[in-house]
C-alpha cells in the first residue's frame, strides 16, 4: 500500500492487492480535531480531489476517516469563531471546494462513516455516491442551530436522498439520527457492525473497481447529469453516455471476454 499526503490533514492511500488495486482511499487525518473542516484541510480535500480525479488508474474513491470515534464533526467553529466578516467571505470558495470536490469525482465513491458525521461531514458523505455506516454512526446537518444553514450541499443532497419534506424536518429541528434510524430513512445505504465500516466500504469499492473504467464513469455522469429531468430528457442523457461508451476499447474487450469466458483486461479507454 502506497501513501500520499496532501497537507497535514489529508492521507490518500493507495491500495496494492490485485482486489483493491484500482481503489483509492481518501482519509480525513485530523484527529486532534476530530476531523472538524479548517480552510487548510478544505484546501487539502480540494487538492486530493482533483489528483485523484485526473489519475484515469483510479476506478472507485472511498472516504475514510482516521479518527476512531468521527468520521468528520463539521466546519472548524473554533477556527470561524475567530473570522471577521470579510475572512468568513474569503474562506467560503475555500469551502465549496472541498465539497464540490468530492461531489465531481468523475468516478464512483463511497463514504465510509463511524462515529460523528455531523453537519459539514454528513455533507462530505452526501456527496458520494454511496453511504456505508457501522452502528457507532451519528449524523446530522444541525447548522440551524447555530445561526447559518447547510452550506455544503445538504439542503440540495439530502431531499434527494429522502425527499422534501424529510430533508426539512431534519434540517429545521437540527436533530442528530442515530444509524439504525439512519438506514430506516435512507441517510446511509448500508448498516455493518461496529468498527466494519472502512473494511466493508473497501470490499464493496473492489467489488466495483472490477467493472469498466470507461463504464463506470458514463454511468456515474449519466446518473449524476439525468436527475431531476423528465424521462425524455434523462433518455437523450443515457443516450449520450451510452455512445461515449458503445465504441470504446473497454466495449470490445468486455464483449470478447464475455464470449471467450475469461475475467476482461479493460484497457481503460
Amino acid at each position: 500500500m502506497s501513501e500520499e499526503r496532501f497537507g497535514e490533514f489529508v492521507l490518500v492511500r493507495r491500495h496494492g492487492d490485485e482486489g483493491a488495486r484500482h481503489v483509492a482511499e481518501l482519509a480525513l487525518d485530523r484527529p486532534k480535531a476530530m476531523n472538524a473542516v479548517s480552510t487548510e484541510m478544505a484546501r487539502s480535500i480540494a487538492a486530493a480531489c482533483e489528483a485523484l480525479g485526473a489519475d484515469r488508474d483510479v476506478r472507485v474513491v472511498v472516504v475514510t476517516s482516521t479518527h476512531e470515534r468521527a468520521f468528520c464533526v463539521g466546519a472548524d467553529l473554533k477556527e470561524r469563531n475567530s473570522f471577521s466578516d470579510a475572512d468568513l467571505v474569503r474562506q467560503r470558495p475555500v469551502a465549496r471546494g472541498a465539497y464540490t470536490g468530492v461531489l465531481e469525482l468523475p468516478v464512483p465513491t463511497i463514504a465510509a462513516l463511524h462515529g460523528f458525521a455531523l453537519g459539514g461531514g454528513f455533507e462530505l458523505a452526501l456527496s458520494c455516491d454511496l453511504i456505508v455506516a457501522d452502528r457507532t454512526a451519528v449524523v446530522g446537518l444541525p447548522e440551524v442551530s447555530v445561526g447559518v444553514i447547510p452550506g455544503g450541499g445538504g439542503t440540495q443532497l439530502l431531499p434527494r436522498r429522502v425527499g422534501a419534506a424529510k430533508a426539512a424536518e431534519l434540517i429545521f429541528t437540527a436533530r442528530r439520527v442515530e444509524a439504525a434510524e439512519a438506514a430506516e430513512l435512507g441517510l446511509v445505504d448500508q448498516l455493518v457492525d461496529a468498527g466494519q465500516d472502512r473494511a466493508e466500504a473497501l470490499t464493496l469499492a473492489a467489488r466495483i473497481a472490477g467493472n469498466s473504467p470507461v463504464g463506470l464513469r458514463a454511468a456515474k455522469r449519466a446518473l449524476r447529469l439525468g436527475h431531476g429531468l423528465d424521462l425524455r430528457a434523462g433518455l437523450e442523457v443515457e443516450d449520450a453516455a451510452w455512445r461515449s461508451v458503445a465504441f470504446s476499447g473497454d466495449r470490445a474487450e468486455g464483449v470478447a471476454a464475455f464470449n471467450e469466458k475469461r475475467k476482461p483486461q479493460w484497457p481503460g479507454e
